[in-house]
């Protein structure tokens, strides 16, 4: 039973969320908005991961719960709680996965990854995989991820047996068997087929799967592409390359969530109502960008390029890299491309310092450093020419065009 209430009471509530994760991270901000939208007032309880304190948590001496059910040991722990709860999590094919008395909020593990797999097919691609999570019972979300892009193959008339080569689990990615994972993923990624569109189960997935290309020499992404699931910008801010990624609703999820259980507070009950929220988009960065390309030189150019152009190389360095004379690879490049190998590094350049100045309010100068531009002179020089406008101008531009409160 829940306590009684003044009106200037507010509600003590528990957010049973390990805030350490993106996606958990971003249901407690849609719960957050959803509070400062309609002004209910509650209490919350909230540790960064509450999981290390989960024994008692049934005797919580509050007047609701949400939580995430994706682990099992959340489910066991609030069996029988008497406490109003909402249950946020992973969707299933089974209908026996869920739990049968509680409404549950869940992200639609089939749209997330029909949304990636259409997008690889947009791109080109022709050969397809994934990279999942060894089977457990607290990833049960990622075994739904499987049987989804198993279901999207099988619908291409793809066999039993060549699914199973197309997905794949590998290791926990724990630091003692790092190196082993990564040794076991290349092996993986060198007998796939190129090229290849993969789908990481989540964004750390698909981090790892970069980092095992970098490794092989395995270009990203002519030879494989990755997408992600999650959005999450750590990610992006640990690659040289950046990933790709689906966009769950996982806002949606929260501020759903903190409806329902603002209801059940006022006496509403929805006992085995399922709710699925699809995902938001695609945040469509470079590991996706594939070209297809004749020249295995210039895609391996490429690769090193799109890695370093931002460190100051040159034309040299590059066909070092790549084991060809100057000259043939700027054949090869004038051929593929239609341009230098130096205007190709210069366009990366200039991407990465487009990105910096509409990103934050970032110093011209900074800018030019953080780019591999040898003076700011000479990145003034070159916005001037391809862009008709400075540096400055540019940012100025940006924050005037972007969207109400996004500036």
């Amino acid at each position: 039973m829940t306590r009684p209430q003044s009106p200037q009471t507010p509600h003590r509530i528990a957010l049973l969320f390990n805030a350490n994760k993106v996606y958990d991270r971003e249901i407690i901000t849609g719960i957050g908005n959803y509070l400062l939208s309609t002004r209910v007032a509650w209490d919350l309880f909230l540790e960064e991961d509450f999981r290390c304190r989960l024994t008692g948590i049934e005797r919580f001496d509050g007047d609701g719960i949400i939580a995430d059910f994706d682990d099992p040991a959340v489910s066991e722990a609030l069996r029988g709680c008497p406490l109003p709860v909402v249950a946020v999590g992973s969707s299933y094919e089974d209908e026996t996965h869920y739990p049968p008395d509680l409404p549950y909020i869940a992200t639609d593990n089939a749209k997330l990854v029909s949304l990636a797999y259409t997008h690889l097919i947009g791109a080109g691609l022709p050969h397809f995989a994934l990279y999942s999570l060894p089977q457990a019972p607290e990833n049960r979300w990622a075994q739904q991820r499987e049987l989804a892009f198993a279901g999207l193959r099988a619908a291409e008339g793809r066999s039993a047996e060549d699914i199973d080569t197309e997905i794949y689990r590998g290791l926990s990615t724990s630091a003692p068997a790092w190196n082993q994972a990564t040794e076991q993923l290349t092996g993986w990624l060198e007998k796939l087929p190129k090229p290849v569109g993969i789908i990481a189960v989540t964004d750390a997935r698909a981090r790892h799967l970069l980092q095992a290309c970098l490794i092989a020499g395995i270009a990203v992404p002519e030879q494989v592409s990755i997408i992600g699931i999650d959005n999450d910008p750590l990610t992006r801010t640990l690659t040289r390359i950046p990933i790709s990624s689906v966009i769950q609703g996982t806002e949606e999820m929260g501020r759903t969530a903190a409806h329902l259980l603002h209801q059940m507070l006022h006496g509403a009950r929805f006992p085995g109502r399922r709710i699925r929220v699809p995902p938001v988009g695609i945040n469509v960065l470079e590991s996706t960008r594939h070209q297809p390309l004749a020249s295995p030189y210039v895609m391996r150019a490429r690769h090193f390029i799109r890695q370093y152009a931002c460190q100051g190389i040159r034309t040299e360095q590059v066909a070092d890299y790549v084991g060809v004379s100057r000259s043939s690879l700027e054949e090869y490049f004038r051929r593929e491309l239609q341009c230098t190998v130096h205007q190709e590094i210069l366009r990366h350049k200039l991407d990465a310092a487009k990105a910096l100045l509409a990103k934050r309010d970032a110093s011209s100068a900074e800018v030019a450093i953080r780019c591999g531009f040898t003076s700011l002179q000479y990145m003034y020089a070159v916005f001037r020419r391809e862009l008709g406008c400075t540096p400055r101008e540019y940012q100025e531009r940006t924050k005037s065009t972007a969207a109400p409160g996004q500036a």
